[in-house]
């Protein structure tokens, strides 16, 4: 299977199914020499892990990361990082009943029309159990780009059609885990995480957003044509699960404006180039300007509920089905470390990438 790698010169390759023994991830490319903080990599797997509050699904996995190679005496050798992450909690009988029917939503249909087997428990490679280890490579991520002062803060923007648009000072993004729905506004909080609630008790699910702020960024990241930032940036958000839609700064509404409403004007701040405004979200011509990475992800509901809905088998035949098993009401809240983890991922790819374009 393809697919399976992410990056070019700070390059990961995840492995493992969500009922499987085991789910981890090879980072290649990581320099020498960085300090690798075991504790902020289970933090970060920590915050994204099963279980964590009346909120989500209650498998419970405690989600321990292993090091298999990489590091000696607290620092990265150049070599590749193995990282594992042991699936404790699998409870594979509870898709028994799943085993000949086309899941409304999910990737059962699509995985075996396209190889001819899939795994029935828990959507196997396709399960957001998978995440996981793109946490634990992000957080490494994180720590490199933590060297050269950038810092990635997402927050839950959206739940429903409960919506918080204010933006969030430094403080409050610091915090954003004192609210189990990771808003950081409390009001917004409280309202977002009565929604969840209700949608659990009525065995449906709610979608969100995200938002995503990057900040201390140098300019000259992204490769244009290609390779722009936002472009690499919009295929690691659309490649997690429930991901439907990306934007950048302005995004969507920029369509609708004015020229004169929507260029970010130039001035000058203590020998620095810097723009009045934002609405390019940091990015300009496929290349960071040096302002704050602005951009907004949406997700969809999650596609497994505790309501009848109609399918069919593999063989063709029409079901009723109910789905068993133990799923978030609402993804979003756990979703926030994986949003932070696939842009560290990108940025440290990037800037990787610029240190070796110039002498």
């Amino acid at each position: 299977m393809a697919g399976n790698s992410f990056g070019q010169l700070f390059r990961i390759t995840t492995f493992g199914e969500s009922h499987g023994p085991a789910i981890g991830v090879v980072i290649d490319g990581c320099p020498a020499g960085l300090s690798f903080d075991i504790a902020f990599i289970q933090k970060q797997l920590d915050r994204r892990r099963p279980g964590q509050s009346v909120l989500t699904t209650l498998r419970d996995e405690a989600d321990r990361v292993e090091v298999l190679s990489g590091t000696f005496e607290g620092k990265t050798t150049g070599t590749p990082i193995a990282l594992l992450i042991r699936n404790k909690d699998a409870r594979s009988g509870d898709y028994d009943a799943l085993k000949e029917v086309y899941r409304p939503s999910h990737a059962d249909y699509t995985y075996e029309s396209k190889y001819g087997i899939r795994d029935h428990r828990g959507g196997g490679r396709a399960s957001a159990r998978e995440t996981a280890a793109r946490v634990a490579a992000g957080a490494l991520a994180q720590l490199l780009l933590r060297s050269v002062g950038v810092a990635v803060y997402a927050y839950v923007s959206a739940v429903g059609s409960e919506n918080w648009n204010e933006i969030p000072d430094l403080e409050q993004l610091q915090k954003i885990d004192n609210q189990l729905v990771r808003c950081p506004d409390p009001d917004a909080a409280a309202r977002m995480q009565q929604a969840i609630e209700s949608a659990r008790e009525a065995g449906d699910s709610l979608g969100g957003v995200i938002s995503l702020r990057a900040t201390g960024m140098p300019v000259g990241l992204g490769e244009p044509v290609f390779d722009r930032l936002e472009a690499d940036l919009a295929k690691a958000m659309l490649s997690i699960n429930a991901v439907k839609g990306f934007e950048i700064g302005a995004g969507f509404a920029a369509a609708a404006a004015a020229g004169s409403a929507m260029n970010d004007s130039f001035y000058m701040e203590a020998g620095k180039v810097r723009t009045r405004t934002n609405h390019s979200g940091g990015v300009q011509g496929g290349i960071s300007n040096g302002e704050d990475i602005v951009c907004r992800i949406a997700f969809k509901p999650v596609a497994t509920i505790e309501q009848k809905q109609k399918s069919v088998d593999r063989a063709g035949n029409s079901v009723d089905m109910e789905a068993k098993g133990r799923h978030d009401p609402c993804v979003v809240p756990r979703a926030v470390p994986i949003v932070e983890a696939m842009a560290a991922l990108v940025l440290a790819d990037h800037l990787l990438r610029q240190r070796s374009a110039s002498l």
